[in-house]
């Protein structure tokens, strides 16, 4: 949302550096006041965005594989001792050998949130030798700067955000001056069953370097989570997840779910303390999830391509300058029943040169109707810097204004 809350893992302390494991799905660590006061890192430094961070740690120990009837894979398959099929292309690999291929195609990455008052550390996967790297959006949510170290040459490269989709949680970066990288083998989650052995690799932690793995089985497929923002109202339905009982930890968010062939056929994403999964009614689930990486090369072809469209968006995000809470917790006097409160302006950005101010009530941008700060965030992603834009809004006392703006680039989602 505009001016949220720092990335996965960080401690929320406004000033403070300070390089957490990204906490895979949504989720910051704890928010200091409410409403914040202006200059606080997560409400004076965002656009109309949700941010989504840290997630949910699965668990810290490796989760050892039960015997799989079904598809013929056992502890030996993950202990290496299994013998390897006639056919190569479909030889098992032990976890050792899974680190070796798949990690050089892996970075660390570190994004800079809210103007560099606050970090997140996440994980990515190497598309192309020349830089192009698949993670989740919350790793990079709410970035003004993002760094990238390689696994494989060890090198840092800054980068910029080609495209994302917020409601898949899928982004696709670009390293600048990146050649030669190695890069990772994609699998297919078409074929995928439940029982099936796989890792888990990632930057868990957040604290860089070789990336740690985690062994387990597929539990489930076509998985449905709801993931809510404790602290601002909005909420997401992730759909189609594979689910596993790897223990995902912090800062594992973009990083791959691999196959015993090395293969990636997902990608981890989890949930926090503050942006909760729910299924089945249990809002305490100790399973991890991943995104299908059929699913992610479909954006990613789609942001490779330029296409944007209502579910992904493409290039530099709009950024109109408030922080946004909904009406239910933030409802001054004469407000409405749905809307996007405004809890914070930011000094020189749209928002402030259009008359917005603390306890408004934004409900409607560019003709889109909004009734929520998720649905303020949903239409600021269909928008783009320097679109003028007619935005209207309510009072404190419940009197209704209007103006128009030109958009200008902030930080991204």
């Amino acid at each position: 949302m505009s001016g949220t809350l720092p990335e996965s893992g960080t401690n929320g302390t406004a000033g403070a550096s300070s390089p957490v494991g990204d906490g895979m799905w949504p989720g910051a660590h704890d928010w200091p006041s409410f409403p914040p006061p202006l200059g606080n890192e997560a409400a004076m430094a965002r656009s109309l965005r949700r941010r989504r961070r840290q997630r949910r740690a699965a668990g810290a120990a490796v989760v050892a594989a039960a015997v799989v009837a079904g598809a013929g894979v056992s502890r030996a398959v993950l202990d290496g001792t299994a013998p390897g099929p006639a056919n190569a292309a479909d030889a098992t690999l032990s976890v050792a050998q899974v680190e070796a291929k798949v990690g050089p195609a892996l970075v660390d990455i570190v994004s800079n949130i809210d103007y560099g008052q606050a970090q997140a550390a996440g994980t990515g996967i190497v598309l192309t030798s020349s830089g192009e790297i698949l993670t989740n959006n919350h790793v990079v949510e709410g970035a003004t700067s993002i760094s990238v170290t390689d696994v494989g040459n060890a090198k840092t490269y800054k980068a910029t955000v080609l495209g994302y989709s917020a409601g898949s949680d899928v982004a696709l970066i670009k390293l600048q001056g990146a050649s030669g990288l190695a890069t990772a083998s994609l699998g297919s989650s078409g074929s995928l069953a439940v029982g099936q052995a796989v890792v888990a690799l990632g930057n868990a932690g957040g604290v860089g370097g070789a990336p740690t793995s985690a062994t387990g089985t597929i539990t489930a497929l076509d998985k449905s989570i709801s993931a809510a923002d404790e602290l601002t109202g909005s909420a997401e339905q992730l759909s189609h997840l594979v689910e596993t009982n790897a223990a995902i930890q912090p800062g594992d968010s973009g990083g791959p779910l691999v196959d015993m062939q090395g293969q990636v056929v997902a990608m981890n994403t989890a949930g926090s303390s503050t942006f909760q999964f729910q299924y089945a009614g249990n809002p305490q689930l100790t399973q991890g999830y991943a995104i299908p990486v059929n699913t992610a090369m479909s954006i990613v072809k789609q942001v490779e391509a330029g296409r944007s469209s209502a579910s992904v968006h493409i290039g530099p995000s709009a950024f109109l300058g408030v922080e946004v809470v909904p009406t239910s917790q933030y409802s001054p006097f004469g407000a409405p029943a749905s809307g996007a409160g405004v809890a914070g302006v930011i000094s020189g950005t749209p928002a402030a040169s259009a008359g917005l101010g603390q306890g408004d009530t934004i409900t409607s941008v560019d003709g889109h109707n909004v009734s929520s700060s998720t649905s303020l965030r949903t239409v600021m992603d269909l928008l783009h810097p320097g679109q003028r834009v007619t935005v209207t809004w309510l009072d404190g006392l419940g009197v209704a204004h209007k103006a128009t703006v030109t958009l200008s680039s902030g930080p991204t989602g």
